[in-house]
């Protein structure tokens, strides 16, 4: 679907959006043209605005590009519908900084303000520059007019640290309720060794549950994977804390598309193993007694 593109404009735009379809179809994308087609008959921008975006706030198609004099009218029509982050782009640096950090879905054009050659540039960028994800998730996420009901994130969670918590915090930014899955003692000896846990599952779920400003609910699962558990919770958003990306983490995990994946970057040198090999390198762990 990443390669069917909305294209629309008001009359001053019609000549730039033709050139443009050319362009793309010449691409392999698929355009849909909602129009006008006629330079000489003026037309509202709002109106044509509103056609693509509609489509886009219900996500039939995930990408459009408005043209009009300035770009402005259509931005500001635009960015009226949810789900729909329209940037205004009149030069080749903002091109991809809009969609590396704020995952922009729609391009307006100013077909007076830019010359045609440099609004060709700012696609071209616009179009081959993916978003970021990282630090960038939680903000564009803020945009939303509309806040996810329930967020699902899972781990060990067997030595709480500050990696932990920066997770937990991310996730629960994203929704109304944060649904913790944690894997049960005999599934984390799979994972992690004879040796781990260090804290059984029950304590790790006493825990969790005392962060009730953060986490609302936790569930004990008992499989390596957490397939099962997010097919019977049905959250709207899955996180993940990692070096993949989001789609990599979708194909592994096997989650279905109807729910959003937002991957919270690990934090360097946080994690339960550095914790437990720090103690084992104390040469007084033994407790002194006075």
């Amino acid at each position: 679907m990443n390669n069917i593109i909305g294209l629309a404009s008001d009359h001053n735009g019609v000549i730039l959006k033709e050139k443009i379809r050319a362009y793309l179809k010449e691409r392999d994308y698929v355009v849909i043209d909602i129009g006008p087609y006629h330079k000489n008959k003026k037309v509202d921008y709002v109106d044509y605005a509103n056609q693509l975006c509609q489509i886009i706030s219900n996500e039939d198609i995930h990408l459009g590009i408005l043209v009009c004099g300035t770009g402005v009218g259509m931005s500001i029509a635009a960015n009226r519908f949810d789900k729909v982050r329209a940037a205004l782009v009149h030069n080749v640096m903002t091109a991809p900084k809009s969609r590396e950090h704020n995952d922009s879905n729609v391009l307006c054009l100013g077909s007076w303000s830019t010359s045609e050659k440099q609004n060709f540039e700012i696609l071209n960028l616009w179009l081959r520059t993916d978003f970021g994800e990282g630090r960038h998730v939680a903000r564009v996420e803020k945009l939303s007019s509309t806040k996810k009901r329930v967020v699902f994130t899972n781990g060990v969670f067997d030595i709480l640290h500050s990696g932990h918590l920066g997770l937990l915090t991310f996730a629960k930014s994203l929704g109304d309720k944060l649904v913790v899955g944690i894997n049960s003692d005999r599934s984390v000896r799979d994972l992690k060794g004879e040796n781990r846990p260090i804290n059984n599952e029950e304590d790790r779920k006493e825990l969790l549950e005392a962060l009730s400003h953060l986490v609302d609910e936790v569930v004990i699962y008992d499989n390596i994977k957490s397939s099962a558990v997010i097919d019977e919770i049905q959250p709207s958003i899955v996180v993940k804390g990692g070096e993949w990306t989001a789609e990599e983490v979708r194909k592994r995990d096997s989650i279905p598309i109807g729910i959003d994946v937002k991957i919270y970057p690990l934090l360097e040198n946080y994690s339960t193993t550095n914790v437990i090999k720090k103690i084992y390198e104390q040469r007084n762990w033994k407790k002194i007694e006075n």
